[in-house]
Parts: structure tokens; C-alpha cells; sequence
């Protein structure tokens, strides 16, 4: 019993700790989408399939010296992988290829026999116990669940504060090296007398799983799936995708499985109903009220909700389970339905869904699954099939009133005539015909990203070269292009500058571009590149030169620059937001270093920090003070007569000249060390809650 343990414990140990370090590893090559993590959640669950498929598969049709010889070949072979992501640089996208491919492609070159045969053990062991005990189980599925969750719980709070992600990689490459030590003692030690049993032991018609049984399986184990990868999804729409925001979406999805599979005590069905019940109303009111609520009261809300729904399907799946001699089947639909969950809402959701409605559906589907399991729990098999089919529609009406009334109350951006809503891997873009945008300009088109306003354009012939949202004329990047010494040079050959923007938005920065002017902009989404040419004209009126490079910026700056193609911009924006969440590896020291060696010794790098949850200061302080530069921070107020916004921008350089100039040091404010401590954060390490502001917790 005691090497069993041990060996799934381990498993499920390092099954869960590389999720979340391989995810940070990769997070910065494609932009610091949530669907990363969406899109690697689908790997792992697939590949947890192929292994619950492999441990099924041995045990039903293999000899035992044959299971031996076949798995301890697969533990040497995998060995081949470590260290892990040891190769993974030579994987970096080039911006134009689909990322979703290109991330499977990543995980399986870098991780994925080592993650194949961790998800084969559970299964495997779990059997073999049995076999040699006559013994059920599914203590150890539990077993196995809580060496999950413990390595969740462990990685936000232990590794990744305290260990670089280099450190993070030798000691979980060490970790699997041991559990193929320990494995493969398991393996040898397969009891010759296993296959007598198997061969003497048939399964009876009586206990035999039915297939609406096995179809029930598969249906709750897909809708909590959902559920838990559309809560990540909605939670990191707003706040940037960090690995606290996917561990615990998942530690409590793997904590309804420990409580559920424990003991069917702890599951009471009518307790839980009325709980769901709740936890719909709480969720509608949290999508109205959008980001009015803090960053705790949002992952609070949304995490309770989760839960609940993850104990219905959980608590029903462990009512449903079989005969422990069925007990291999059972794991391999459990995650058939976790790999249908994953490809729905990574694959297929993005394809049909215009907008991230998959959170709605999966609440839907849990009150449709809650409620026909309740009907059919209060009539038993006795009632008739008119009555099984009312219930049914009942709940399926149930569901859509679930939809209609979640979806038709968190769009705060409904006003106005929308032209198109784009959905890709990136996330939505809303184009929106305004009418009057809140002031007296006339119609506008308005560019909406989440609930985050993202660039707006006057259709006046007059007003359309204005530079608006958060590029007013007294905005810090305003100031750098306007006021930048070379602009107001006596020189008019000098006065062209070369201008890099980190993030297209609907390209209003082209509105500053001057002839003479370069303007280089960097985008990773080409539905923005798209938009911003059908929808708006800052490009096509600029008498700058324009060129856009697709992909991510930073990647394509690295690539520049080993090329020996130095940018030498004079001025250098970043605006890279998405809604409200920020990639934060544009904010890191070895990035910023990465600006300043595109710049001009004089060039001004602006970053734009606005943000509703996150105080940005102290990092861009923190960070040019490491790299011996000054830091600058601008706010300027909302003008409506121009259709500008608040907006909070940090200006780093060496510019001593710009710094001076009366017209832009008038217009600086006061940075208060006590109020905003400098932070640097680093490719190693960043920490989310250390700028979190005090109204937002």
C-alpha cells in the first residue's frame, strides 16, 4: 500500500506544479492572453485522456510482463525530456502563425511523454492495487487529488515568489526523476497472479455501467470543466493572467473532487440547489457590476460560484460511480468529459461565440444537469417519459433564462449602434457607432476592448485627426512628441522623429505624425490591425511614414535587435493593455532594458499605467532607477471639448533637456516613495499583489 501511495501522491504532486510553471514560461510569447492558459488547459486535459486511455488500455489487454516491459521503456524514454523547456527558446512564435497550434506544439515538445505517463499513474497503480488487494480504490483517487491540490496551493506561495523560473524547471526535472524511480519499482513489483484474476474475474451483466451511465459521466465531468475554464477565463478578462488567477479557479475545482469522492456524506443534493441558486444571482450581479467591484470582491464572487457548481457535478459523478473493477473506465470518461470541457471552450467557443458567453452556458448547463438529476431523483425510474420530457424542457428553460438574463445584463457597452464584434484568441474587440460619445463632438467611432474604451475617432472631417482617449495634447505622451527637443529644434531637417508604439489600438498616436516622421507600431492581434484600418483613419491621414510590425512586440524588439536592426526611436510608447489586464512581461526590468537599447541616448520611453485595480508607479520607478535613468509621471485631466480621458502616464529617460523644459516639468506630478514603494519587477518574478491598489483589495 505504502509504495503505491507514495508513487500517485508524487504523481499527482508534480502533475500539478508544472501547469502552472510551464504556463508563466510561456505566457510572455503570445502576448499574456488568458487563452494561454485556456489553450494549455486543453493540452493537459487531452493528454490526461491519452493516459487514463494508456492505463486502461495495458491493464485490459497486456500480460503483466508485457504492462512491465512497455511502461518501464516509456519511464527511460521520458527522461529525455529533462530538463524541461530546456529547448523551448527555438518554439518562440513569429507573430503570424495561429497560436493555438503553435502552444500544443510547444507542450508536447517540451513536456509532454513526462506529463503522459504522471497522468497514466493514478489509473494504473489504482488497478494494480485493486488487483493484488481486493481492495476499492478510490481512497487513493482521493490520495491523488490532494497531491494535486497541495501542489496549487504550493506554487503561488511557495516556488514562484521564492525560486527564479530557471530554479522552478531543475527542481521539478529532479522531481520527476524520482517519481520515475519510484514508478518504476512499482512496476516490477506487478504481482504474477494479477492476470490469473483478471482472466477468472468477469464482469457481470448486473454491475455493468449502462450507456446513459457512462454518457451521465461524461456529461458532468465536461460541464465542470467548463466551468472551471470559463471562470479563469472571465476572472483574467480584467486583472492580469497570473498563476494565482489559474491556481485557484483549479485548486477548487479539485478540491469538490477530495470532498465528493471522500464520502457521499458530504454532498447533500437539495442543500446544494438552493446554494446554486444563490451562487447565479451572485454571479449576475458581479457581471453587471463589472470592474465597480475590487479585484477580491471580483475572484471572491466568481471562485464561490465555481465551487458550487464544481460540487454538483462532482457530487453527482461519486453518487454515479462504479464497481471498483469498473473503476478505469470510469477515469478514462471523467476526463473524456474534462478534454470536451477544454476543447469547447478553447477551440470551439472563439470559433462561434462572438463574445465570452461560455461563462453564461456553463452556468446554464449546471442548472439544466442540477435540476433533470433532481427531477429524476424525486420520481425514480417509476415516472413516465411525458413527465421525464416536462422536466427536461423545464430546465433547459431554466438554463436560457440563465443565459439571457446573465448575458443581457453585463454588457455596460450596449449604447451606440455596434458595427462589428470580433472575437479571435486574443480576446473581443467591439467597434461602436456613437451618436454622440458624452460630449458635442458629433459621431464617433469608438474602439471597446472588454469594458475598457480603447480609441475613439470624430467622423467630422475636422475633428478626425484629434487625438483623444488617453493621447491628449497634455498627456504624458503627448508632451514626449510635442516638447521632445528635436521636435522644436531650429533645425528643420532634425525635427522628423522616429516614433515606436508598443500596441496599435485604432492608431490614434498617428495623429502626432508629422512629414518626415516614422511610425512604427507593434501589434500581436491582427483583428486590430484590421479594424483599425476599416473603421478609423489615423493611418491613412498621417503624413508620416506608417509601419506596422504583427506579433508580440517584445519578441519582435528581441529579434531586432539580434539582428543588428536597432530601432533608434526617438520616442518609444507602450500601451499594450487589454480591458484592464496588462502582459506583465512588457513591464519587466530585462524588458525595459530592452526599450532602452531601441532608443536614442536621449529617447523618452512612455509607458501608460492607468489602470482601475493597479497601481503601475512604483514598478516603472523601481525599474528605471535600477537601470540609472530618471522617471516622470503625467496625469491629465478629461477634456470633453476634445474627447480626451484621464489618463496617468510615466515617462522614463536620460533626457535631462526634455525633463528641464518649463512647458513639460509644469505639467509633472509629486511621486511619493511612502504611497507608491518602488518595485522591479523581473522575467523571474513579478508579484501581482504588491500593486494592487488599497480600493481594489
Amino acid at each position: 500500500m505504502r509504495r503505491y501511495a507514495v508513487t500517485i501522491f508524487l504523481s499527482a504532486f508534480l502533475l500539478f506544479q508544472v501547469q502552472p510553471l510551464v504556463g508563466k514560461f510561456i505566457l510572455p510569447w503570445f502576448g499574456g492572453s488568458p487563452a494561454v492558459w485556456t489553450t494549455c488547459m486543453l493540452f493537459f486535459q487531452v493528454l490526461l485522456l491519452a493516459g487514463y486511455s494508456y492505463a486502461h488500455g495495458i491493464t485490459d489487454r497486456l500480460s503483466i510482463g508485457s504492462q512491465r516491459v512497455c511502461h518501464l521503456a516509456l519511464l527511460l524514454a521520458s527522461l529525455w525530456f529533462l530538463p524541461i523547456a530546456a529547448h523551448a527558446e527555438a518554439w518562440k512564435p513569429t507573430g503570424a502563425e495561429m497560436p493555438v497550434p503553435g502552444i500544443l506544439a510547444l507542450l508536447g515538445a517540451t513536456i509532454g511523454l513526462p506529463y503522459f505517463l504522471l497522468s497514466s499513474t493514478g489509473p494504473l497503480l489504482q488497478e494494480s492495487f485493486r488487483r493484488e488487494t481486493g481492495l476499492a480504490p478510490y481512497r487513493l483517487y482521493s490520495l491523488s487529488n490532494v497531491g494535486s491540490l497541495l501542489a496549487l496551493l504550493s506554487y503561488p506561495f511557495v516556488f514562484e515568489p521564492q525560486w527564479t523560473l530557471r530554479a522552478q524547471q531543475w527542481a521539478w526535472s529532479g522531481g520527476y526523476a524520482l517519481f520515475v524511480i519510484c514508478c518504476g519499482g512499482c512496476v516490477v513489483r506487478f504481482a504474477p497472479g494479477q492476470q490469473r484474476e483478471a482472466a477468472t474475474s468477469r464482469p457481470t451483466h448486473a454491475d455493468r455501467p449502462s450507456w446513459g451511465k457512462v454518457l451521465l459521466w461524461l456529461a458532468l465531468a465536461a460541464c465542470g470543466s467548463i466551468m472551471l475554464l470559463a471562470t479563469t477565463n472571465q476572472m483574467c478578462q480584467e486583472i492580469p493572467a497570473v498563476p494565482f488567477l489559474w491556481v485557484l479557479p483549479l485548486a477548487l475545482y479539485l478540491l469538490s473532487f477530495i470532498i465528493c469522492f471522500d464520502h457521499e456524506r458530504w454532498y447533500h443534493r437539495n442543500t446544494f440547489l438552493v446554494l446554486l441558486t444563490a451562487a447565479v444571482l451572485l454571479a449576475c450581479l458581479t457581471m453587471y457590476a463589472g470592474n465597480t467591484l475590487g479585484i477580491a470582491n471580483q475572484v471572491a464572487a466568481y471562485s464561490a460560484t465555481l465551487f458550487v457548481c464544481c460540487m454538483i457535478c462532482h457530487g453527482e459523478l461519486a453518487r454515479a460511480k462504479p464497481a471498483p473493477r469498473y473503476a478505469t473506465w470510469f477515469y478514462l470518461i471523467v476526463s473524456a468529459g474534462g478534454a470536451l470541457g477544454g476543447i469547447l471552450v478553447a477551440l470551439v467557443a472563439p470559433l462561434v461565440l462572438r463574445d465570452f458567453w461560455e461563462y453564461q452556458i456553463g452556468l446554464a448547463a449546471t442548472v439544466v444537469m442540477a435540476v433533470v438529476l433532481a427531477v429524476f431523483a424525486t420520481f425514480g425510474p417509476a415516472v413516465s417519459r411525458g413527465r421525464l420530457v416536462a422536466g427536461g424542457l423545464v430546465s433547459v428553460a431554466i438554463g436560457l433564462a440563465v443565459v439571457l438574463a446573465v448575458s443581457g445584463s453585463t454588457n455596460p457597452h450596449a449604447e451606440g449602434q455596434n458595427l462589428e464584434t470580433s472575437r479571435n484568441f486574443y480576446g473581443v474587440l467591439r467597434v461602436n457607432l456613437q451618436e454622440n460619445i458624452r460630449d458635442d463632438n458629433g459621431p464617433a467611432h469608438e474602439l471597446v476592448n472588454g469594458q475598457i474604451q480603447h480609441g475613439v475617432q470624430y467622423l467630422d472631417p475636422d475633428k478626425r485627426r484629434w487625438p483623444t482617449t488617453y493621447y491628449g495634447e497634455s498627456s504624458g505622451i503627448g508632451l514626449a512628441i510635442r516638447h521632445h527637443p528635436r521636435r522644436l529644434s531650429a533645425d528643420l531637417d532634425a525635427q522628423a522623429l522616429r516614433i515606436g508604439v508598443v500596441g496599435l489600438g485604432c492608431g490614434t498616436l498617428a495623429a502626432y505624425g508629422e512629414a518626415g516622421d516614422t511610425l512604427r507600431f507593434y501589434e500581436i492581434n491582427p483583428a486590430v490591425i484590421r479594424i483599425s484600418e476599416e473603421y478609423f483613419t489615423y493611418l491613412r491621414d498621417t503624413p508620416a511614414h506608417v509601419e506596422v510590425v504583427l506579433g508580440d512586440a517584445r519578441i519582435n524588439l528581441e529579434r531586432e535587435l539580434a539582428a543588428g536592426h536597432a530601432q533608434r526611436f526617438d520616442v518609444l510608447a507602450v500601451d499594450a493593455f487589454s480591458s484592464d489586464s496588462i502582459p506583465m512581461h512588457l513591464l519587466t526590468k530585462e524588458c525595459v532594458a530592452l526599450y532602452r537599447q531601441h532608443l536614442q541616448p536621449d529617447g523618452l520611453l512612455c509607458v501608460h499605467i492607468s489602470n482601475v485595480f493597479l497601481d503601475l508607479s512604483g514598478v516603472l520607478h523601481g525599474i528605471a532607477d535600477s537601470l540609472g535613468c530618471q522617471c516622470a509621471f503625467v496625469d491629465s485631466i478629461a477634456d470633453k471639448a476634445r474627447g480626451t480621458s484621464y489618463t496617468t502616464w510615466g515617462i522614463v529617460t536620460k533626457n535631462q533637456e526634455f525633463l528641464d523644459s518649463p512647458e513639460v516639468r509644469k505639467l509633472f506630478v509629486a511621486w511619493d516613495p511612502r504611497k507608491h514603494p518602488p518595485v522591479v519587477w523581473t522575467d523571474d518574478y513579478g508579484s501581482l499583489w504588491q500593486v494592487i491598489k488599497k480600493k481594489s483589495r
